[in-house]
């Protein structure tokens, strides 16, 4: 356990010695504010337009739906953690000073997992403040709400989306070794893939798709937005699940090749 309280503190400050990592943060947050006022300008908007009474725009339901393209913000420096050490080198003296591959591969899981957790929390606070305010103008009609407790579910369900994509990110990077290929595997993973499935039309690539972690996570975030038209085909706790076993799944593929190479 000691071996493992050392190496969350090596990786703790590797993380944030570098500027990409606040560079990254940064551009999150800015990116969770505009796409989120601009999805709940459209929703308010579109409510308007059609005259439907009675409609209210939670202000945090545009943040989760913003974390379809938030969430690339936050694969960058997820995927530097590993994939920055194999560009410089610096793997090696990592595993000299902690011979035990899967620790390594533990300790950056434990810190990215926090720091995004917190980051999608703080992020999405910030940005249903900002949708509430904004909506809140007369040209929108005074359609938003900020109910507390459904804000608040909403923002720990993004903080808990951004940590599992994240630790799921750090597996991929131990498994393809260079930015370029765990950026390419992880789009493919939380958009690409599941954008040309919907696109093929059949049903079985259809719920394919809708199995797939960025879908997953809506799910479990409780969002409609599944491109679709249509609710989601299953529960949040199914969600949950799907997307658990994703982050599994990187994990995994990270451990057995960090495991199983020279560095």
């Amino acid at each position: 356990m000691s071996t493992l309280r050392q190496a969350v503190a090596a990786e703790w400050g590797k993380l944030w010695s570098v500027r990409s990592t606040w560079w990254c943060l940064a551009c999150a947050l800015a990116l969770t504010v505009l796409t989120a006022v601009t999805l709940g300008g459209g929703i308010a908007t579109e409510a308007l337009r059609e005259g439907a009474a009675g409609v209210r725009v939670t202000a945090s339901e545009p943040v989760v739906s913003a974390t379809s393209f938030v969430q690339f913000a936050l694969v960058a420096p997820a995927m530097l953690t590993i994939t920055s050490e194999y560009a410089s080198g610096g793997i090696r003296a990592t595993l000299q000073a902690t011979p035990v591959r899967g620790v390594v591969l533990a300790a950056k899981a434990l810190v990215v997992a926090p720091v995004m957790f917190v980051t999608g929390v703080v992020t999405g606070a910030v940005a249903t403040a900002a949708v509430y305010v904004v909506l809140s103008a007369e040209v929108f009609g005074g359609l938003v709400v900020l109910p507390a407790g459904e804000a608040a579910l909403d923002l720990l369900g993004v903080g808990v989306f951004f940590a599992l994509v994240s630790v799921m990110t750090v597996g991929v990077g131990a498994a393809m070794r260079s930015a370029a290929g765990t950026l390419t595997v992880v789009f493919m993973l939380l958009m690409g893939l599941p954008l040309m499935l919907l696109m093929t039309g059949s049903q079985a690539a259809v719920d394919a798709s809708m199995r797939m972690p960025m879908f997953a996570g809506l799910a479990f975030m409780g969002s409609t937005d599944n491109l679709t038209g249509g609710p989601m085909p299953y529960s949040a706790g199914e969600g949950l699940v799907w997307l658990l076993a994703w982050t599994a799944a990187g994990v995994a593929a990270g451990h057995a090749v960090l495991r199983r190479r020279d560095a």
